[in-house]
């Protein structure tokens, strides 16, 4: 039956009434609020998006006077520099240098320290291990004059005054770290440092002032970042002139100094964070980099500041790096902000303003709420005089609806309604009989249908059964027509030797040449009477007892030979009936018997079972069979797969000029997964690379006498095993090469029974 919705109840329905007839009014006063509210909204929007523009512009411009300056300084230093150096390439360095400075006994050279002021003066440290040559003293001079001049002039300003040179040594006036130069191990080295990498020909081709990244200072506890300007004499470089810049005035003032309701940090262009008012740097943990991918936090540092909140950084940054050029504010619909940006000169550092929405929204929000506020009251009011009139008018005829409703889901179809009324309840009236009716008749219709498929279903069900019955038959039938034919395919191979060997046996017996025994015979009856005389005296007796001796031997031979052919046509018999009941074992039961075999005498066994056929094709085996244990598996199961493998390989050399003919058969020791593999391998007609994933299809064969039954048979064969068998070739005229990995013990093949 079915199902029917009952109609909600007969308060809510007043309600929903109520609230629809009240839409005219609801709907002027909402949008006379939202346009209040929308042009208040975009009043303030566009007077902080204009102010935020203009405070970025004139910060970044003040922030950047001292890297500005820095760069500068840099210019009039490389100038005096290059300057100093010059002079000193015409002049004899050592009475100087000699009295400035002193080889110490840790093996660096530093200013001498009777008399050295480090507030005063620059230091020197020439770390040791590095060789002084005239021209490393000449630009020491040089640089510890220009610095010496320069440097308590740009101190008020700049923290320390330095210029490296590329051998390692260091000439600086830094007043706050008086001793460092006294004091720092001889084994020092700036080398690795990031502002002289910076500096390099190789990070530097422009040749251009570069900054670093920010840095603590460790004893200070003191954030900076170091300008490095390279000099090049001649086309090869020769110092680094370098100042740090400390920043904690600058973290300060980016945090602190901002607009009502708005927050700043500084980024630099590869997500280095370089302040923010809740990501702080923290002492000995190094600078904060904002993530690439866009709200996965940085999980190496531990920084201040929730995961939301990096996250949010991170997308914040995501926009910033994929703004357009020039573009100094973006909307951020998404984060709920505005954001306005201006690089800053020098380090290329950006200064960012971000404004929540929600400042400027709470600010036109407060302006048009009385117009909400009087909106609300007035829809209240209406709303309460019309549910008065809409309980009386409304409310009783939807209760009938719901006991209606109710009737028609318990199946009782005879309901009564009002539908002579005029309104839309007159008209819902009318139809709900309409429907009532057409549920009535479905529902009959519907329970014919039922009556009907099910009896169509029975008759179905019996087809279905009769069908998979004929199907199962059918596939009995086609199994044992395949495992006819494997049988077949086997013993045909086996039966080849057996002819074989019987008319080799036949021949043999045929060349026996036994009339001659019987001559032999007959003269020595004739000579009965004086068979001594005879065999002492007559040339013929003479050479009768040689002759049968030689006949003794011959006819020995000859047995040994005839008995080892009889050997293998009973040994070939066996397999025969090993083959045949292996095959009928496959028709009715998956029992398998295993024992241990001897792998290496069982692929002797396969080449014998072949020997007279490799024989007449002239193929010469080699064997390469390694000392390995025996193995818990079905012999003839794994002598049928090897007779095929090397009766294939056999037909596969036909081709090949009898001289050429090889076939190896190899057996390598167990691998590392518990698998032993056995070769065979010929040098061929080779395979197609495009059939080499046909090879083991069943009915495929390439010979045209072939009848495709072998390789698949040995396939099936080496999966039961627990096996496999594989095929690899170069293509046509290379050879081909057929590897069974067999299981070393019984777990691995497949869980099998064993009896």
């Amino acid at each position: 039956m079915p199902r029917v919705f009952p109609l909600p109840d007969r308060t809510s329905l007043a309600r929903t009434t109520l609230i629809r007839m009240g839409v005219r009014i609801a709907v002027i006063m909402s949008l006379a609020t939202l346009f209040s509210y929308l042009h208040i909204f975009n009043s303030f929007r566009t007077e902080a998006l204009v102010q935020m523009e203009q405070s970025v512009v004139e910060r970044s411009q003040r922030e950047q006077a001292i890297f500005v300056l820095a760069e500068d300084n840099h210019k009039a230093l490389k100038k005096a520099l290059e300057e100093r150096i010059r002079f000193w390439r015409t002049q004899d360095p050592s009475p100087r240098f000699e009295g400035m400075f002193v080889h110490l006994p840790d093996g660096s050279t530093r200013n001498i320290p009777q008399g050295f002021d480090g507030t005063k003066m620059p230091g020197v440290i020439v770390p040791k291990g590095v060789v002084i040559d005239d021209d490393l003293r000449r630009r020491i001079l040089a640089a510890y004059e220009v610095v010496a001049q320069y440097g308590p002039a740009f101190h008020v300003r700049f923290t320390n005054t330095g210029v490296l040179l590329p051998e390692g040594v260091l000439v600086g006036y830094w007043p706050e770290g008086a001793t460092w130069f006294q004091d720092v191990e001889a084994t020092f080295s700036f080398l690795p440092m990031e502002y002289l990498t910076i500096s390099l020909p190789e990070n530097n081709p422009q040749r251009t002032s570069a900054w670093t990244g920010i840095f603590e200072d460790v004893p200070s506890k003191t954030w900076m970042v170091t300008v490095a300007t390279p000099l090049d004499v001649d086309g090869r470089h020769v110092a680094t002139i370098t100042h740090d810049v400390l920043l904690e005035e600058l973290m300060n003032r980016t945090i602190q100094d901002r607009l009502p309701g708005a927050y700043n940090f500084l980024v630099r262009d590869d997500g280095q964070l370089i302040a923010h008012p809740t990501i702080k740097m923290e002492s000995g943990q190094g600078p904060y980099t904002i993530p690439k991918v866009l709200g996965m936090p940085e999980a190496v540092n531990s920084k201040e500041g929730t995961p939301e909140q990096r996250a949010h950084l991170s997308g914040i940054f995501e926009k910033l790096s994929t703004r357009a050029p020039g573009q100094r504010v973006l909307e951020l619909p998404e984060l709920g902000e505005y954001m306005a940006m201006e690089r800053l000169k020098g380090p290329g550092w950006t200064f960012v303003t971000v404004l929540p929405e929600h400042v400027v929204s709470s600010a036109a929000i407060r302006a048009s709420r009385y117009v909400l506020l009087f909106g609300l009251v007035s829809l209240i009011i209406e709303l309460g005089i019309m549910y008065w009139v809409l309980k009386q008018q409304i409310t009783r005829p939807l209760l009938d609806f719901t006991e209606a409703t109710g009737k028609l889901e318990a199946g009782d179809f005879n309901v009564s309604l009002d539908i002579w009324r005029e309104d839309e309840l007159g008209q819902l009236a009318h139809a709900f009989h309409q429907m009532a009716g057409e549920i009535q008749r479905r529902e009959e219709a519907l329970r014919q249908a039922n009556e009907g498929l099910e009896l169509r279903v029975e008759e179905r069900t019996r087809e279905l059964k009769d069908a998979h019955r004929q199907l199962v038959e059918s596939a009995l039938q086609v199994g044992r027509a395949e495992i006819a034919t494997n049988v077949l395919h086997n013993v045909g191979n086996v039966l080849s030797s057996v002819l074989i060997s019987s008319m080799l046996a036949k021949e043999r017996l045929s060349g026996l040449k036994l009339e001659n025994v019987e001559r032999v015979a007959a003269l020595l009856e004739e000579h009965r009477g004086d068979l001594s005389a005879f065999i002492q005296g007559d040339k013929r007796g003479q050479t009768t007892l040689p002759f049968l001796t030689q006949l003794g031997k011959n006819l020995q031979s000859e047995r040994k030979e005839i008995l080892l052919l009889l050997n293998d046509v009973s040994r070939h018999t066996e397999h025969i009936g090993a083959i045949v009941n292996l095959q009928q074992r496959y028709a009715r039961t998956s029992h398998h018997l295993h024992e241990q075999v001897d792998l290496r005498a069982l692929v002797e066994d396969a080449l014998r079972i072949n020997q007279a056929a490799l024989g007449r094709h002239s193929v010469k085996v080699e064997r390469l069979l390694a000392d390995i244990p025996s193995v818990l598996t079905e012999k003839h199961k794994v002598l049928l797969i090897l007779v095929n493998l090397i009766s294939n390989a056999k037909y596969a050399l036909d081709a090949m000029p009898e001289a050429e003919r090889r076939l190896s058969v190899r057996i390598e020791r167990p691998l590392s997964d518990g698998f032993i593999c056995i070769e065979v391998k010929d040098n061929g007609v080779g395979i197609a690379p495009e059939l080499l994933t046909r090879i083991f299809q069943h009915g495929f064969t390439t010979r045209q006498e072939g009848h495709g039954f072998g390789l698949h048979s040995s396939a099936l064969a080496a999966q039961e095993l627990g096996g496999t068998l594989k095929v690899h070739s170069d293509g046509p005229g290379q050879g081909a090469s057929f590897i069974l990995e067999l299981p070393v013990s019984a777990e691995q093949q497949g869980g099998q029974s064993h009896a």
